[in-house]
């Protein structure tokens, strides 16, 4: 069984809802859920109620201005000088409102995608960070693939997406609302002459209005529609951009021993190639959309006059009145046509609600259990032993199982597990750390104890070599004493200056010191359980005793199991168990 073979998170969260996790509203109404149970839903709201005021203070004062239109213009069609300046005082104090609106809207919509982000990205990182989950989120096949970005880009761009289109369209609807009672009042002032009669089409205007805007809505649409695929792969072909290039700078050192920058340069073009044609499909996608957003949006400064020219030309609509028509108009049209303007950012805005929204769909989605595979049952043995009951770990093609049928391993025992290449070592070391399920049988884990895994190549975090040494644990959590004497004892003291240097430790160490990092660890902790997975090989008879020595005379209750690909000669060992593959033709039915 493949890793991407487990039970696919993607899969059990569409499955759940009944059809494709794609929908943009399950996806949106997803969104919402995250940040009503958000810890800055108070200050969303907050924010949010804040926006709505300035909006309708904001309205309010275009309003007035709609209406200030017509007295100035009149008084310039009059001549009247003493009304016109006048008018520039009411026109000063109107600016002044508008300019204060303004500035308190801006200020809390960016406060609000800060928040937005705060809510949605520890969200993430609660959900990306459970014992388990970001290993078991790397076995789910695309959905796992750079979930740092997901978490880092893709959700900071979607927060203010969300805020800035979620402002843009109420704002647009208040405007809807507020201007369209005016601009419908208006068209009784717009007459036509039939057979030498006047006659008036009620809201004339408004009708005008919402063709203009449905026309633009409608080709806005059909031609913009396919910038939404290709902004979810544009964002895909970024995100392999960034890996690969992360990729060589942390393999810097194999590639240079290799000789293999050219093949690495061969990779990364092939991989900006792919980012670059589809920025170019999306650069066309755009021009495309550029012809009817532009086309609407110069034609608009002519088109309420040319619409509302029979009225003035008949005289039934002064100047000042003709402005007031055109102000109310564009402020209809422009909240009519918000989705002719906004179908760039909208299609980019779904794209990365696509990404965002599946990685949390994936996550919650993880602890569930696929009826499907077969799993490894873990229970805890109250007498505080470990043991197997015919185990069998799936493994690609095909299984790993024991020699031996019923194994249990009791308190200060050492025990080594060998097995051939092939064999499913590694999955076994996984299978009891919990990261590997599929599989059938028993597993016995001793109840309420913690148990120490020692990988091959152990985990070296960033930051001060103390915080190395007592990873997971907080620098502080053990005296400078016990780390100094934890370094002496396994043959790192010559570190022990270094312990509050910041380096790039997994990169300066050879593997031998890494691992015996791992065993300094083991000496702070004083776990019951170790395991270790062919941790040893790398070490000479010497190095070996040295750090086996640290559970005869420190920790002489600690249980040690040590995973091996040959059996050691050494005496510290007091059992031996026999793990071997079982192909799939062989497998028992």
């Amino acid at each position: 069984m493949a890793a991407t073979d487990l039970p696919n998170a993607a899969r059990i969260a569409a499955s759940k809802k009944g059809k494709s996790p794609q929908t943009v509203f399950r996806q949106a109404r997803a969104l919402l859920r995250v940040i009503r149970d958000s810890k800055q839903r108070r200050w969303i709201l907050g924010l949010a109620v804040g926006i709505v005021g300035v909006i309708m203070l904001t309205t309010l004062a275009q309003l007035r201005l709609n209406r200030w239109q017509g007295s100035f213009y009149d008084a310039l069609n009059r001549l009247d000088v003493p009304e016109f300046i006048h008018q520039l005082y009411v026109f000063a104090a109107i600016v002044v409102a508008l300019v204060i609106c303004a500035v308190s809207q801006a200020w809390c919509q960016e406060m609000l995608k800060v928040r937005l982000r705060e809510g949605l990205t520890r969200h993430l990182l609660g959900q990306w960070l459970l014992p388990k989950q970001a290993y078991r989120l790397a076995l789910q096949g695309d959905i796992g693939v750079n979930p740092d970005q997901r978490v880092q880009e893709d959700a900071r761009h979607l927060c203010e997406l969300t805020a800035s289109l979620g402002i843009g369209l109420f704002q647009a609807s208040i405007l809807l609302v507020s201007f369209v009672g005016v601009l419908w009042g208006l068209s009784d002032q717009v007459s036509f002459r039939v057979h030498g009669q006047p006659m008036v089409i009620p809201g004339y205007m408004v009708w005008c209005a919402i063709i203009y805007a449905l026309g633009g809505t409608i080709a806005a649409f059909l031609i913009g529609r396919p910038l939404v695929r290709l902004n979810v792969e544009h964002y895909a072909r970024e995100a392999e951009l960034r890996y690969s290039l992360v990729r060589i700078g942390e393999s810097a050192e194999g590639i240079a021993l290799y000789g293999g920058e050219h093949v690495e340069r061969r990779i990364i073009e092939q991989t900006l190639t792919r980012v670059l044609e589809v920025m170019k499909r999306l650069a066309t996608g755009l021009a495309r959309l550029t012809w009817v957003t532009s086309s609407y949006g110069y034609i608009a400064l002519v088109f309420p006059i040319v619409v509302a020219s029979p009225g003035y030309f008949a005289g039934t609509l002064s100047l000042g009145q003709l402005m007031m028509v055109v102000g109310a108009f564009n402020q209809v049209q422009q909240a009519l046509r918000w989705w002719v303007d906004n179908f760039p950012i909208i299609a980019d805005w779904r794209a990365t609600l696509q990404r965002v929204m599946s990685l949390e769909a994936a996550l919650r989605a993880l602890g569930e259990i696929d009826s499907e595979t077969s799993r490894i049952t873990a229970i805890e043995d109250p007498e505080g032993r470990l043991g197997f009951e015919d185990l069998r770990i799936q493994l690609p093609d095909g299984e790993a199982v024991f020699a031996e049928t019923m194994v249990e391993i009791v308190h200060g025992e050492h025990v080594q597990i060998i097995g051939e290449t092939g064999a499913g070592k590694v999955m076994l070391f996984r299978a009891l750390a919990g990261l590997w399920p599929a599989g059938s049988g028993i597993l016995r884990l001793p109840q309420g104890e913690a148990i120490a895994f020692l990988p091959h190549h152990p985990y070296l975090p960033p930051g001060t070599l103390r915080e190395v040494v007592t990873y997971p644990e907080p620098a502080g959590t053990y005296e400078d004493a016990a780390v100094r004497a934890a370094l002496e004892r396994i043959g790192l003291g010559h570190l022990a200056p270094n312990l509050d240097r910041i380096e790039r430790w997994n990169r300066d160490l050879p593997l031998a010191e890494q691992q015996s990092l791992s065993f300094a660890r083991i000496l702070l902790r004083r776990p019951r359980w170790v395991i270790l997975e062919q941790v040893l090989d790398g070490f000479d008879s010497d190095g070996q005793q040295r750090l086996l020595g640290i559970f005869t005379d420190t920790l002489p209750e600690t249980s040690v199991i040590s995973i091996d690909p040959v059996p050691s000669k050494d005496p510290f060992f007091t059992r031996t168990l026999h793990l071997m593959r079982v192909p799939a033709a062989d497998k028992a039915v």
